[in-house]
């Protein structure tokens, strides 16, 4: 059995007040050491001001090297710029599928929806399906190929409702935030759900790429950029860490690919602000339609830190076990 199996897929306490602070208060501990690595190797283009003293101490180097505030800022600036411009490079793919005229055509032709659309237009669905090197995706690819077209073109339609009424609705920057008053409970339930072709990764991919001021992207490597980032702690749960699976008679460990989308978008909402703190800091600036990109080039940084590791781990999956839905 994994470590997350009941109904909501992670242990109760999760949801506990006390619980979710200590997630929170773990974050901003350790965000600093991670902010600044992000920043002095530009988001992994660069080496670290600690690798850097190194290099001058080994080669006997003195002296000034410019204003780091300086430095800082224009780091910042330009993570900032080219993580929108990555972000872009894809995005109408994605809005030209989320329109909710668009997808009433689609009620008399579900099959060209399903095999055209979906397939071969929505870009994290296509690279999932055309992923061949993934033994591991052998089970999406045949729970796509079973999928009822129906239920597709059904649960695609609901995200985007929820999509275009969240912001005018639900969203409410002047409220105090909480997991609850971000109102994203109803995203992991089935009415947005097609188990395994449409789950949390995802159909958060999808949204965040319509609407990242409000969608977070529940990514496989933002959960275990989670893991790193929460220092591995366990925070009271009797099964390991929230953020990951563990099955220890497979010896198989990796993302919790069933981790709530309430929880995450919340933790992400903290990264967020952050982030944001450190914009107002070096006088960069964040736009707010756009917060959940930089949030998300974050958490890959971190990712990417340790991706030896996790690549070891994810290498043990065992043929026909699907993480990425």
């Amino acid at each position: 059995m994994y470590a997350h199996s009941d109904d909501r897929s992670v242990e109760k306490i999760c949801y506990d007040f006390d619980h979710v602070q200590m997630v929170k208060s773990e974050i901003e501990k350790n965000f600093d050491e991670w902010f600044d690595k992000f920043i002095s190797t530009e988001n992994g283009s660069g080496i670290t001001d600690e690798q850097f003293e190194k290099l001058r101490a080994k080669f006997n180097v003195t002296g000034s090297y410019g204003n780091k505030t300086k430095d800082k800022s224009a780091a910042y600036k330009r993570i900032i710029a080219s993580a929108i411009d990555e972000f872009e490079k894809d995005r109408e793919d994605y809005l030209n599928i989320f329109d909710l005229e668009t997808l009433e055509e689609y009620e008399d032709d579900l099959n060209t929806f399903k095999s055209k659309i979906l397939r071969d237009k929505c870009p994290i669905i296509r690279k999932t399906i055309q992923n061949r090197l993934a033994k591991q995706l052998d089970k999406y690819r045949a729970e796509f190929n079973r999928a009822n077209p129906s239920e597709l073109l059904q649960v695609v339609t609901n995200l985007c409702e929820f999509e275009e009424s969240y912001e005018t609705e639900a969203y409410d920057p002047e409220v105090e935030v909480t997991y609850k008053t971000l109102g994203m409970s109803a995203l992991d339930t089935d009415e947005y759900t097609v188990y395994g072709v449409i789950g949390g990764g995802i159909k958060s991919h999808m949204l965040f790429k319509v609407n990242p001021g409000c969608f977070a992207n529940r990514s496989q490597f933002a959960l275990w950029a989670m893991w790193y980032l929460t220092n591995q702690e366990t925070f009271g749960c009797a099964m390991d860490s929230e953020f990951l699976m563990i099955d220890i008679n497979k010896c198989i460990t990796q993302q919790n690919y069933f981790y709530p989308y309430e929880l995450f978008s919340y933790y992400a909402f903290v990264i967020y602000k952050l982030l944001q703190e450190k914009a107002a800091e070096l006088d960069a600036y964040i736009d707010e339609d756009y917060r959940y990109v930089l949030v998300d080039a974050f958490l890959n940084f971190i990712a990417e830190q340790h991706s030896d590791a996790i690549n070891v781990l994810i290498s043990q999956i065992r043929e026909g076990d699907s993480y990425f839905a």
